[in-house]
């Protein structure tokens, strides 16, 4: 059955049994795992980074952008979740597929070149820069 609507759950970790409607989401492990939102029963993986999926939490409800395209799968769905709700996409043509997978490891590639950077050497102010605690980045996920 096609939702439209999904029920956030903050866990540590993902349980081995998912349930249809529910977003699991690992701060920890910086993850969210659900079932396809058009029922077809597959488990839908999202990293969360700046260069993968981001996730808005305000206290009752999530959001994650970019939107959702399940290509692999049968059902071939394409959704947003929006504030909990399941905001459904036109399907994508092969073309646009393969544009966008091209776009996803061009800002993967951008991302973690970037961090290597960032990490390895010296910010513009001359001083290595300090890596930031758990805490602290979860506090930054929900800032954003």
């Amino acid at each position: 059955m096609r939702l439209d609507y999904i029920e956030p759950e903050f866990v540590e970790f993902i349980p081995t049994e998912l349930t249809e409607g529910k977003l699991y989401v690992s701060m920890i492990y910086a993850t969210t795992v659900h079932l396809c939102a058009s029922g077809c029963g597959n488990k839908v993986v999202l990293p969360l980074s700046p260069a993968e999926w981001q996730m808005f939490f305000d206290g009752e409800a999530v959001s994650l952008t970019p939107s959702i395209g399940n290509w692999e799968f049968p059902c071939r769905s394409h959704y947003w979740i929006t504030g909990n709700a399941i905001k459904w996409a036109a399907p994508w043509t092969k073309e646009q597929i393969e544009a966008g997978r091209r776009r996803d490891q061009a800002d993967l590639d951008s991302y973690f070149t970037t961090r290597g950077a960032v990490r390895s050497g010296e910010d513009s102010t001359g001083e290595t820069p300090r890596r930031k605690g758990w805490l602290e980045r979860i506090r930054d996920l929900f800032r954003h």
